[in-house]
C-alpha cells in the first residue's frame, strides 16, 4: 500500500509538472499575442476557443500519462480501457463500470483529486483570460470623467 501511495505521489508530481509547463506556454503565448485585449465579438470568441482547446489538450496529455501507467503496470487489460478509465477518473465522472485491481485501487481517488486540482487551475486561467478582456471596459465605466 505504501508503495502505491509513493507511485501515486510521483504521478501527481508529473501531472502538476505537465500542467505547470502547459500553463506557462499558454500564458506566455497569450501575453505575446494580445498586448491589447480583443474587443470584437468574433475575436473574443476565437481567443476563448483557442484557450479552451489548449487547456483541454493539457488535460488530455495528463490523462494519457495516467492511462499509460495503468497499461504499463497491467492494471487494466487494454489501452482503450486504460484511457477510458483514466478519463472518467481524472474528470471525476467515475461511472464505476471499471475498477483497478486490488493493489492499485488507491490510484483512482488520487487521480481524481489530481484532476480536480488541475481543472480548477485551468478554470482560474480561463477566468483570468475573460477578466483581462473585460476589465478595461469595466474600468472605463466606473472611473469618473473629468
Amino acid at each position: 500500500m505504501l508503495a502505491v501511495m509513493f507511485i501515486g505521489a510521483a504521478l501527481v508530481a508529473v501531472t502538476v509538472a505537465i500542467h505547470a509547463l502547459g500553463l506557462s506556454l499558454v500564458l506566455s503565448r497569450l501575453a505575446k499575442s494580445h498586448e491589447i485585449p480583443p474587443t470584437q465579438a468574433w475575436s473574443i470568441t476565437l481567443l476563448l476557443v483557442r484557450v479552451a482547446l489548449l487547456l483541454l489538450l493539457i488535460h488530455v496529455v495528463e490523462i494519457s500519462v495516467w492511462a499509460l501507467f495503468y497499461r504499463w503496470e497491467g492494471c487494466i487489460p487494454d489501452a482503450e480501457a486504460a484511457f477510458y478509465f483514466s478519463g472518467v477518473t481524472y474528470s471525476t465522472i467515475g461511472y464505476g463500470d471499471m475498477v483497478l485491481t486490488k493493489p492499485w485501487r488507491m490510484l483512482g481517488p488520487i487521480e481524481g483529486l489530481a484532476g480536480i486540482l488541475m481543472c480548477s487551475l485551468s478554470a482560474g486561467v480561463f477566468f483570468a483570460t475573460v477578466n483581462r478582456i473585460y476589465s478595461p471596459r469595466l474600468a472605463d465605466t466606473t472611473t469618473p470623467k473629468q
